[in-house]
């Protein structure tokens, strides 16, 4: 077995049961959810996305983007839905949007996705009763990694796809990435000849020796710079899959240029910890602590 395989071949795994240690989901008192909404088409092909909405108030709220994990290729949108009904008790409005898996669309395919629901948020502010100008996005593993592509990229115009509202910015004010790939020459560096059947290698099209611009392209890390915006990493310290020190050397990239990151650690945990006891109301509390500072 590879050494990619072994670090990377866990990851939809990992996703998919700790989804599976969910408690069963209950929208709280005060929120609604308007499930199923268009934020994207290309040609035939719609994408949706899932709001959680605050019943009472006339807003505007700020906003969160949410984007599941399941390794590029697996999961679906419902996988923060807990964390974004929360939010919604909380004066925000949450939005877990699917997008183009790794099996459909190579990459940029997921990014462009990403982006696309930021534009859509902000050129259906109004109906949803959303501040334009206060969008975040929180995401774990696969997910994490597009949040914090969603966060260091700005004006990258082979980014932003063809989604929709090009008139909007894709730009956001604020992400946590939740255990996040983060920079993917450092996870195939060493094993060249990562196999096609790789994570990574479905996910980008490409083998890290056919590609390595595109693996530099897609680390979130290789984008920071004094425009990215600021960064909450929650990161378990015994994650196999995507290392914790990845968040840590990134999180003084932002710093050193003058950006604001913080990184939530927890000792012990491996990949997928957020939505697992002891760490699901922790990780919660800080996520909301940060965008609370930071978008209201």
């Amino acid at each position: 077995m590879t050494r990619l395989a072994i670090v990377l071949g866990p990851l939809l795994g990992a996703m998919l049961a700790a989804q599976q240690q969910e408690p069963p989901f209950r929208l709280p008192e005060g929120v609604e959810m308007k499930t199923d909404l268009v934020y994207a088409r290309y040609g035939q092909r719609e994408m949706h996305l899932d709001l959680f909405l605050p019943k009472a108030g006339a807003g505007p709220f700020p906003a969160v983007v949410y984007i599941h994990g399941g390794g590029w290729r697996g999961g679906n949108k419902g996988a923060f839905r807990r964390q974004a009904a929360h939010m919604a008790t909380q004066g925000f409005v949450g939005a877990c949007i699917e997008y183009r898996l790794s099996g459909e669309a190579k990459y940029p395919a997921a990014v462009h996705d990403a982006k696309a629901a930021v534009r859509w948020l902000r050129a259906n502010a109004a109906a949803w009763r959303i501040r334009p100008d206060r969008i975040g996005a929180a995401g774990g593993s696969a997910g994490g990694h597009l949040v914090a592509l969603l966060g260091a990229t700005h004006a990258m115009r082979e980014l932003e796809g063809e989604g929709g509202n090009p008139g909007q910015s894709s730009r956001v004010q604020a992400v946590a990435p939740f255990n996040p790939a983060l920079d993917l020459e450092g996870l195939v560096r060493g094993n060249p000849q990562a196999p096609a059947t790789s994570p990574l290698a479905l996910f980008l099209g490409f083998s890290y020796a056919e590609r390595p611009d595109l693996y530099r392209q897609a680390s979130p890390v290789a984008h920071v710079s004094k425009a990215s915006a600021p960064f909450l990493f929650l990161h378990g310290t015994d994650d196999k899959t995507t290392p914790y020190e990845h968040s840590v050397a990134m999180m003084k990239k932002l710093q050193a240029a003058g950006v604001h990151a913080e990184i939530f650690t927890a000792e012990g945990a491996g990949h997928g910890f957020f939505n697992r006891p002891p760490w699901f109301e922790p990780t919660l509390k800080r996520m909301e602590a940060f965008f609370t500072r930071l978008l209201k």
